[in-house]
Order: C-alpha cells, then sequence, then structure tokens
C-alpha cells in the first residue's frame, strides 16, 4: 500500500512539473510561434518519464532474503598421501686435479683467455689468475 502512495505521488509531482514548464515556455510567444512547443514539450515528457519510471522501477529490498546455509562437507572423499620418498645424497664432484687433461679441457672450455702452459687466464680486473676447476 505504502508504495502505490509514493507512485501516485510521484506521478502527480511529475506532471505538475511537466505541465507547468510547458505553460512557462509557451506564454510569451504562443500567436507568433508554432514550430517548437510540441518538441519542447516532447523532450521534457519524455525527461520526466524517464526519471519517474527510474524511481518506480529502482529495487527494493524491504522483504526477507531467503539465504542457503554453508553446506558441510563431512561426505567429501580424503586421500592419502603416498609415503615420503628417500634420496641418497648425491656425492660432491672432487676437483680435477691441476695439470691433468680433464683440468686443461675444464679450463678452456671456461675461459677464453686460458694460457695451457702457464695454467692462468686473464679476469674481468685484468690480472692473471689461476684455474681451480671445482
Amino acid at each position: 500500500m505504502n508504495s502505490i502512495a509514493k507512485t501516485l505521488f510521484l506521478t502527480a509531482t511529475a506532471a505538475a512539473i511537466t505541465f507547468s514548464s510547458i505553460a512557462t515556455a509557451s506564454a510569451d510567444e504562443w500567436h507568433h510561434h508554432h514550430n517548437n512547443d510540441a518538441l519542447v514539450g516532447g523532450a521534457v515528457g519524455l525527461a520526466t518519464g524517464l526519471i519517474v519510471g527510474s524511481a518506480i522501477a529502482a529495487p527494493r529490498y524491504d522483504e526477507p532474503r531467503y539465504i542457503d546455509p554453508p553446506y558441510a562437507y563431512d561426505d567429501a572423499p580424503v586421500y592419502a598421501a603416498p609415503p615420503p620418498r628417500y634420496y641418497r645424497p648425491v656425492p660432491v664432484r672432487a676437483a680435477l686435479e691441476p695439470w691433468t687433461p680433464q683440468w686443461e679441457r675444464y679450463c678452456s672450455y671456461r675461459y677464453r683467455s686460458f694460457d695451457p702452459r702457464s695454467g692462468t687466464f686473464i679476469g674481468n680486473d685484468g690480472m692473471s689468475h689461476f684455474c681451480v676447476a671445482s
């Protein structure tokens, strides 16, 4: 009942505003210009209809809403984790002995400036360093 009274009140107010604006807009020039009266009235009526219609169609959240209760997942399947796997640690690779063919191959691949006669390479600092294969 309350929403019907609000709707009727808004409709009456919109009609009063529309008719008063049309009468004011066309009072001065009623006998001289009749070209734009219908367009102005139509635009004002359209705007009023949009405003009143949106006010009437606004959602109302007065009535209570039903909300589903939270579900309990007691029957959900339980998967057992596989037993942990243990691995033997990888032995640390022993450093290559200097002056062996493997050491020389490693240092020549690692450093472009490696000198196999002295076992040194030129570092980024410009100094000569002995190659240590680890």
